[in-house]
């Protein structure tokens, strides 16, 4: 059973399909993009723990896989203590989806190094937090995703506006922020690392583009010194050691020089990871699977430099119509996934662009050319 069925959920239904696996989808909303492709799905908020024990113990799923953050984990918690098996682990999805919990997970039990952080839970005490950790700093929900809510304060001026955008963009509504003081870094990565029946498994390392903190273009690999690439390893090895379990978590770092500063962890496929739709032999989406069904991973074989644009759309349409394909496409070793959401809402990530080449500066050269070739319009429905 999934648990969240957006453009990620969609690519690991698939690849669980492959491997002939039964899928129920579960999400807010009906005709999500992976319950287009599952055998069964249920439209209820996941936040609504009875409705959600419900579906649950109705369909008794050998696995339970999360692949959002708004969740009711605490039942999750109840329910793997009832012998459901929830992936990785009920304990490592509660602790992920709370910015607070992991971030003293990571600086307080592991000592990893991370930027400082107070944590506030009214307007008072963020100005405090504010204060003490000076500007600029970073806001955000301890518990929101894809840049929900998290704002640069930069002058006073935008202390309330932050404070304000944070209690309407977290995942469960208003409630504690998280004020982190601006960290000084050469540039940001994730590292997508799996743990399998077999130990653990890195891919390469994973360089981004954000807008407000929303993911839009991504590119592999990073390029680090061997040395940081080191460090980021052992700083993943610990972190997803710590929270246990089988499948993929995306290890979100940022580096200087060869220094390494740990930022966040998902327990689930990375947005930034759909670069590896085209530049492995086994995605992010099929690493997760097999990882989640017990079989080892031998390799993962890297084909070269690789870039992905996410298509951003801004306006509302219902039945939103993809043009001038056969030019997007007609460049060598390129792709494209369509996510098929029912609409777009104003503001949504609708389609991903993909290509490799023989650097990744012309792989992300190319997906502009893409993105710049695609045509957008409303269709008749």
């Amino acid at each position: 059973m999934l648990l969240g069925s957006g453009e990620l959920g969609r690519e690991v239904v698939i690849e669980l399909k492959r491997l002939g696996v039964e899928v129920v989808a579960v999400d807010k909303y009906a005709n999500a993009p992976a319950m287009q492709v599952a055998d069964r799905s249920y439209v209820v908020s996941m936040l609504d723990a009875e409705k959600l024990e419900k579906i649950i113990t109705d369909e008794n799923p050998g696995y339970i896989v999360p692949e959002v953050e708004a969740i009711a984990t605490g039942k999750l918690l109840e329910l793997q203590k009832r012998g459901f098996n929830v992936i990785p682990t009920a304990e490592a999805v509660n602790f992920t989806m709370n910015r607070q919990n992991i971030r003293t997970l990571a600086a307080e039990k592991l000592g990893m190094k991370t930027s400082p952080y107070l944590f506030a839970d009214d307007f008072e005490s963020f100005k405090e937090a504010v204060g003490k950790i000076g500007l600029p700093c970073v806001v955000k929900p301890i518990m929101s995703s894809s840049g929900h809510g998290q704002s640069l304060v930069k002058t006073p001026d935008d202390i309330k506006k932050a404070w304000d955008y944070s209690q309407s963009g977290g995942r469960a509504g208003a409630g504690r922020d998280i004020v982190e003081g601006f960290v000084d870094f050469d540039y940001e990565i994730t590292l997508l690392t799996v743990r399998h029946s077999a130990g653990t498994a890195f891919c390469e390392p994973v360089g981004h583009k954000q807008i407000d903190g929303d993911y839009r273009e991504s590119w592999q690999p990073a390029a680090m010194t061997s040395q940081a690439k080191e460090k980021a390893k052992e700083y993943a090895k610990k972190i997803t050691d710590a929270l246990g379990g089988y499948g993929i978590f995306g290890v979100e770092l940022f580096i200087k020089g060869d220094e390494v500063i740990f930022s966040e962890v998902s327990p689930r496929p990375h947005d930034t990871g759909m670069v590896t739709l085209i530049s492995q032999n086994l995605s992010e989406f099929a690493l997760h699977a097999r990882a989640i069904l017990g079989i080892p991973i031998p390799a993962i074989r890297f084909y070269g430099p690789a870039a992905s644009r996410a298509v951003v759309v801004e306006g509302d349409y219902k039945n939103l119509q993809y043009g001038n394909l056969d030019k997007v496409l007609s460049r060598p070793d390129t792709d494209m996934r369509i996510f098929s959401k029912p609409e777009t809402g104003g503001h949504r990530r609708m389609a991903v662009l993909l290509a490799r080449a023989d650097s990744v500066e012309n792989a992300r050269k190319i997906t502009k050319e893409m993105l710049d070739d695609l045509e957008l319009s409303e269709g008749e429905i």
